[in-house]
């Protein structure tokens, strides 16, 4: 044999010399990033709430009957409204994250005593009863 061989679900695949390798490489990588660019415009084109639907359709056909012409042109096209509406949702989901983590969070133990003297010095609540909430914010 000459080659290296690679086995691949009990078939043998014959590489003939380095250029062969390198093409497979090349090509697979090559696949992989149109995929990526392919779901990036699919989930751009249901995140715009700005464009029609019969246009989300027809970009949609585009993209089935001829992908890599329609994926260039797409990208030309709207590709600025992709990078902002990407943006939006990134920080969008950072700030509900945000929210999210100082709900659970509470409050801190200074925040907790500061708020227990207030009650003390408004009356509503007694002496023991602030050292009671200050031992337990302590804690």
């Amino acid at each position: 044999m000459i080659g290296s061989a690679f086995f691949f679900n009990h078939e043998v695949i014959l590489m003939s010399n380095f250029w062969d390798i390198l093409y497979l490489i090349a090509s697979t990588f090559l696949f992989f990033a149109y995929l990526i660019i392919l779901f990036h415009i699919v989930v751009d084109l249901f995140r715009d709430s700005e464009l029609a639907g019969g246009y989300k359709a027809l970009w949609l056909i585009g993209l089935v009957v001829l992908p890599f012409l329609t994926a260039l042109i797409y990208v030309l096209v709207r590709g600025k409204g992709m990078a902002e509406r990407q943006r939006t949702a990134l920080q969008r989901a950072k700030s509900d994250t945000d929210a999210y983590i100082r709900e659970v969070a509470g409050k801190s133990p200074a925040e907790q005593i500061a708020d227990a003297k207030a009650l003390l010095d408004a009356g509503t609540i007694n002496q023991v009863e602030f050292d009671r909430l200050k031992e337990k914010a302590l804690a």
